[in-house]
């Protein structure tokens, strides 16, 4: 599992030119059942997404195709997560 943060860069305000294709990149995340959750960061600094059931070499790939990092508007960073204990709800989560 992995949390990717997309830390607004000196571009930001290139945003808004960028949101469409960003929002479609989120989009096929979710539609191919890869990203789990998207949201905001505190203080408008930027973005995150829990994505799962993606090698990392993948996910960086996936990652490299979002306009806004493509357009440096937002710097990444993908955080890797081996969950050892979790609430049963979440036993989706863990390979077997």
């Amino acid at each position: 599992m992995f949390v990717v943060f997309l830390k607004f860069s000196d571009n930001k305000e290139k945003a808004s030119q960028f949101m469409e294709g960003h929002k479609s990149w989120i989009k096929r995340g979710f539609d191919d059942g890869i990203f789990l959750l998207a949201g905001s960061l505190p203080s408008n600094s930027g973005g995150t997404v829990l994505a799962h059931q993606i090698s990392l070499d993948a996910l960086i790939d996936r990652v490299k195709q979002d306009p806004f990092v493509q357009e440096n508007i937002v710097q990444e960073e993908i955080i890797t997560i081996t969950p050892s204990k979790l609430d049963e709800r979440l036993a989706f989560l863990v390979t077997t």
